[in-house]
């Protein structure tokens, strides 16, 4: 069974909500956050990356970053205001780009669960970022973004969510400057979706493995720290939006590739024909699974693999991989895609122009665009209990931080 429980939401008022959200912390860099929030002090931008406020070339991981972030979230409170709801809740947040709508369930889930595997992960996680996000949630003494988790579609939580849209008045309703709709209704009425969910026997992280981690990381500390333990402690529970497989929407994770390792342009072609089956002039993204585009020397090559060359296995077969083991790795000497500074990754929302413009203007020596990941992949490898590769996914549309926040 899957636990979600309602919380006292910590918000912005209505007249303030579109200059509160911000885009999450980990999809924009420090000079990228700092001119998203630049004449708006209402911005979460100054509590989600509060080196924004402090001289540029500060370390990120500096003690006086921390100390920023409690200086910009207790300024937030008291002038926006953000107000915490009187009784707890569950919530609803829908968001609409272009024909795309995608509604999930608010809620907060069992840290217990999350670290008993019921709660899944495709994804490592790395030690810095979970440091990280555990000290902002320690003095904070709050999440202030949540966890995208997604579950086998339902029709009964299907229809309790149409019903409470249509017996809730929305709390927010904006669009920000992306062109992405983000309307959030408040659900007081909440106990038959949280029977519902305990119908649930797995939920999954789609987005926000660290978040996940570090709100089990911080939750060991408080409760070591405590001087009582009851197991109902807010700290026990991580906010979250949970939507149903169906409705949600993956975007390639493309990848471009700084240099040949001092091969000529014919070797590097010559050892691409040695593992795939390669055209010329071919699509900009690749029509199926399977077939991956590569942008090269102005021109764009198909890559297919000859019949009977794909791996059986379940993260062996996905594209990422395939890419990886077969020419990332053995050809242009790129091991660990986590590490090495010789590749980059560009998320699919940026498209195909995005690419051709790295390579152009000689930031790139190759790009390459790969079809989607799908979430019936994220499902058969998290049930498998393995490990996606790095930057398997790109979900869009995303969430914004700071519309609800959940106090430990």
């Amino acid at each position: 069974m899957a636990t979600v429980r309602p919380f006292n939401a910590l918000r912005p008022p209505p007249e303030r909500a579109a200059q509160v959200a911000a885009v999450p912390y980990d999809v924009v860099n420090t000079e990228e956050a700092r001119a998203l929030a630049e004449g708006n002090p209402w911005s979460f931008l100054h509590v989600s990356r509060p080196e924004i406020d402090l001289p540029a070339g500060t370390p990120i991981y500096s003690d006086e970053v921390y100390a920023q972030a409690v200086t910009n979230f207790e300024k937030l409170k008291k002038e926006c205001p953000l107000e915490a709801e009187e009784t707890p809740s569950l919530y609803l947040y829908r968001l609409i780009m272009g024909e795309h709508e995608q509604i999930g369930v608010v809620a907060c889930c069992s840290t217990d669960e999350y670290d008993q595997d019921l709660i899944r992960k495709h994804e490592r996680t790395r030690r810095d970022k979970e440091d990280d996000r555990t000290r902002h949630m320690l003095v904070l003494q709050a999440q202030t973004g949540p966890v995208l988790l997604t579950y086998r579609a339902q029709n009964a939580i299907d229809s309790l969510v149409v019903d409470a849209l249509q017996n809730n008045p929305p709390l927010y309703d904006f669009v920000a400057n992306d062109d992405i709709r983000h309307t959030i209704w408040r659900v007081p009425n909440y106990q038959t979706l949280v029977d519902a969910f305990a119908e649930v026997t797995y939920l999954y992280i789609a987005d926000g493995h660290h978040r996940a981690a570090s709100a089990s990381r911080a939750r060991a500390e408080l409760k070591e720290h405590g001087f009582s333990f009851i197991g109902n402690e807010e700290f026990n529970f991580f906010q979250c939006v949970l939507f149903p497989d169906n409705q949600l929407q993956i975007f390639p994770y493309n990848r471009i590739v700084r240099d040949l390792d001092e091969m000529s342009v014919e070797e590097f072609l010559a050892r691409v024909r040695e593992n795939f089956t390669v055209t010329e002039n071919a699509f900009t993204s690749p029509p199926r699974r399977g077939e991956w585009s590569m942008y090269f020397e102005g021109r764009w090559y198909g890559l297919a693999l000859p019949e009977g060359n794909r791996s059986a296995g379940v993260v062996e077969s996905l594209d990422v991989s395939i890419l990886q083991e077969r020419l990332l790795d053995p050809i242009l000497g790129i091991k660990d895609v986590r590490t090495d500074k010789r590749i980059e990754f560009v998320g699919g929302i940026r498209g195909i122009g995005e690419l051709e413009h790295l390579v152009n203007a000689g930031k790139a020596a190759a790009a390459f665009s790969l079809y989607p990941t799908t979430i019936e992949d994220l499902l058969r490898v998290s049930d498998a209990g393995d490990i996606m590769p790095p930057k398997s996914t790109w979900f869009e549309p995303k969430l914004r931080d700071g519309l609800l926040s959940h106090e430990i």
